[in-house]
């Protein structure tokens, strides 16, 4: 049942840019009230008759002010460029599907950038210095867009990539969880966090030391 009033933040107005995260955002918040069948199916409403029940005229009133509200979340969702080109569409399913075909691009083209993006996430390296943090977020930007274009890309793949690629001065904390689990069930997450927690104690040791030749010379 969807409340009278939309109470949650609506997702950001939506410009031309950065359609798939919108689109990604607008369907959560079409969920939240349960508005997201009618965009997608938009079944017919069941007619009334002189016969119908009081449920089935309450049942007719929540369904055809459903697919308002649907509509309406969209229209208000979108800048006035954007309103000009659905103001003619005539239910929330046909506005959703022009705004889809409109800025998702074509297969072809979608299937390039995802093409293009996965090159990027196998050429992709750990940097001399840099940390297991701000290597994890360079990966989640890439694998973030390729999920948002709608491509199924599992955490394994990520897994395999770290285990792959990670430097040598974590090779014994790779040897250690080789030693305690199997690595090909191991989470993203363990596996991150295991890597910062060595990274920590390797920095806390390295302090230690330069501090230790601070006092020893002072």
């Amino acid at each position: 049942m969807t409340s009278n009033t939309l109470s949650f933040n609506a997702p950001q107005t939506f410009n031309g840019e950065n359609y798939q995260i919108w689109a990604v955002k607008m369907k959560s918040y079409l969920q939240a009230y349960d508005l997201w069948e009618v965009v997608m199916e938009d079944k017919p409403i069941q007619q009334l008759t002189e016969k119908s029940s009081d449920a089935e005229i309450k049942l007719h009133s929540e369904e055809k002010i459903k697919k308002h509200k649907a509509k309406i979340v969209i229209q208000n969702s979108v800048a006035d460029s954007i309103f000009s080109k659905i103001i003619a569409c005539e239910t929330a399913k046909e506005a959703w599907e022009k705004l889809e075909k409109e800025y998702r691009g074509s297969e072809r083209g979608r299937q390039n950038q995802i093409l293009n993006l996965k090159r990027d996430f196998e050429s992709l390296r750990m940097q001399e210095g840099e940390t297991i943090t701000n290597y994890s977020d360079r990966i989640s930007l890439i694998v973030n867009r390729i999920r948002l274009l709608g491509e199924d890309f599992k955490d394994n793949r990520i897994v395999e990539k770290i285990l792959v690629i990670i430097p040598e001065r974590f090779e014994s904390k790779i040897f250690a969880l080789k030693e305690s689990k199997d690595l090909s069930t191991i989470s993203l997450v363990e596996l991150l966090s295991a890597l910062q927690a060595q990274e920590q104690r390797r920095a806390f040791r390295q302090d230690k030391i330069v501090e230790g030749i601070f006092y020893a010379n002072y």
